[in-house]
């Protein structure tokens, strides 16, 4: 699986200018028939098996949509011009921004799984199950069911049938985050991230409010399960709902901070009346790693604290043999791990935040697409996407923003308008292109869809820049050495004994391999009696084979 993560409004958003904190009719926005056949077809052609299309349900916003029957959103309670794609106003509608007819937004959602379908890949959308918008309200729920909230008790701080958290008599207070703030809200409900005071700072979700899954947080977490709370009925009968329009799979948003008790009980019965959807984690935290996997199961989560931090400290000069440590800490969860290098909440590789040059990273995207797991990608990142505008709401972070209405440089000249025919790309954009498809293709050979994975590091602890590590399958192989060093380096690399017979791979005294990434031939040695030599180019490294 080798996942392209895409924000949907930005992908098709064509103003080469864009102004700061602009709305949408003066920044523009993308929509779903922006991904047209053509553009489906070289996400395909990169090496991509899935497409997650970010922000596809229906969130808070500045953009007034009333004359569709979407009531406006008081502003205090939306960030950014656009909002956030996790601030969730209508669990059963997709986003009206996405449309180019917005009365015609369900059947441009279905339209556009069709065709990603048919371009041979798999659709991936968002489940936020911990907190919605300040102002949810659903106008599109199917006949017959309720809304979060319209039957709760709002004289007490929890009930196991209530959607929220309420502060009994106490109002929700704003004021110190935004000043003449005019949002009324009492009684104060707490806020997405775990706030449970009516005075949320700047810093928290305070535009969104928690869902209540039967844990009494202020008195001992005392969990109420039995009967079923009324959230996990409403919620599953969302997922069933959107697993109906054909998709393929769910990215749940902080999994975690949901009770692995309605993963456990709800993920089961989605996935009886649809074989085959799979369901990806945000969990960062390694405790729980597998609560989530096998009791709640998930198929698939995020390998951020492990694999993804160190990485990056790798590239920033950290040893190559603290590598190791990462695989061994999931090695019996390993198929369950997903890989990447950057997402929607992460700094962009190429931003003076991260690595200030997206060649810097090819070593580490070496390892991290090049293990055998599952791997993901950001849009743009492929191209050396800087993230280093600022935006409005978002400002110069070195993130994509996910809050307003903008532009994609290296995006938008990919796309030049549909034609997809890299002409506005730069000579480094193009290649650096190339070079993620050639990585990306090799996924799709059977040493990486079905092989092993054995770490090279221990027989080699003299090296302190490079990462060597073997992919084989039936007696094939592919011999893989990262070089994070910024200079072309010349490596003796040890091949233990014990590869060989835990392998099956046959040792020879001399040995042909090609260089899967530029087809190029070395003869060598490929034994346990003698090291293997090569040089390897700065900040990257060979596939051999």
């Amino acid at each position: 699986m080798t996942i392209y993560q895409v924000f949907t409004r930005l992908f098709g958003a064509d103003k080469e200018t864009c102004i700061p904190f602009g709305s949408k009719k003066q920044n523009g926005c993308g929509t779903m028939q922006d991904f047209t056949a053509k553009a489906l077809e070289q996400i395909r052609a990169l090496g991509c098996t899935h497409i997650w299309y970010t922000g596809i349900i229906e969130h808070a916003s500045k953009t007034d949509y009333s004359a569709y029957g979407i009531p406006a959103d008081n502003p205090d309670v939306v960030k950014g011009e656009a909002g956030s794609p996790y601030a969730i106003r209508d669990y059963y509608d997709v986003d009206p921004d996405l449309a180019k007819d917005p009365t015609k937004r369900i059947r441009e959602f279905e339209l556009l799984v069709e065709r990603t379908h048919k371009a041979g890949l798999k659709v991936i959308i968002d489940f936020v199950p911990n907190h919605v918008a300040r102002q949810y309200h659903s106008d599109a729920k199917p006949a017959g069911v309720r809304d979060l909230g319209e039957d709760d008790n709002i004289t007490c701080s929890f009930s196991a049938d209530n959607n929220f958290y309420y502060l009994p008599a106490e109002e929700l207070h704003l004021g110190n985050i935004i000043e003449g703030a005019s949002y009324r809200e009492v009684p104060a409900k707490a806020t997405g991230n775990d706030n449970f005071t009516s005075w949320p700072g700047k810093n928290d979700w305070y535009e969104t409010v928690k869902l209540n899954y039967g844990i009494d947080y202020l008195n001992g977490n005392q969990k109420h399960f039995s009967p079923t709370p009324n959230t996990w009925q409403k919620m599953l009968h969302i997922l069933l709902y959107w697993a109906a329009k054909g998709i393929d799979g769910f990215r749940c948003d902080m999994a975690e901070m949901v009770p692995v008790e309605f993963w456990e009980w709800a993920l089961p019965q989605v996935k009886a009346a649809y074989p085959g959807i799979i369901f990806i984690a945000e969990v960062y935290n390694p405790a729980l790693y597998r609560d989530y996997i096998h009791q709640g199961h998930f198929d698939y989560l995020y390998d951020k604290v492990g694999l993804y931090d160190t990485l990056l400290n790798v590239c920033r000069g950290q040893s190559t043999q603290s590598i190791t440590a990462c695989w061994q800490a999931v090695d019996d969860i390993r198929g369950h791990m997903l890989n990447f290098l950057e997402n929607h909440d992460e700094q962009r590789l190429a931003s003076d935040f991260q690595l200030g040059d997206a060649k810097a990273a090819l070593p580490a995207l070496l390892v991290s697409s090049l293990m055998p797991c599952p791997f993901m990608l950001y849009f743009g990142q492929e191209l050396g996407e800087q993230g280093m505008d600022a935006e409005g709401f978002s400002g110069q972070d070195g993130r994509t923003t996910i809050f307003d209405y903008w532009s994609v440089s290296s995006i938008r000249r990919w796309r030049n308008k549909g034609r997809f025919d890299a002409k506005l790309l730069s000579p480094e954009e193009f290649s650096l292109r190339q070079t993620y498809q050639r990585i990306l293709l090799l996924r799709e050979q059977a040493i990486w869809r079905e092989g092993g994975f054995y770490d090279l590091m221990y027989a080699n602890p003299h090296l302190q820049r490079q990462y060597a590590f073997v992919c084989y399958s039936e007696k094939k192989f592919a011999l893989i050495i990262a070089n994070f060093s910024s200079s072309e380096e010349t490596v003796s690399l040890n091949l233990p004994k014990h590869l060989f017979e835990h392998t099956g791979i046959t040792e020879k005294e001399k040995m042909v391999l090609t260089n899967a990434l530029d087809k190029k031939k070395i003869t060598t040695s490929f034994t346990s009696e003698e090291p293997l030599t090569i040089t390897l180019p700065a900040n990257f490294g060979v596939v051999l084979g």
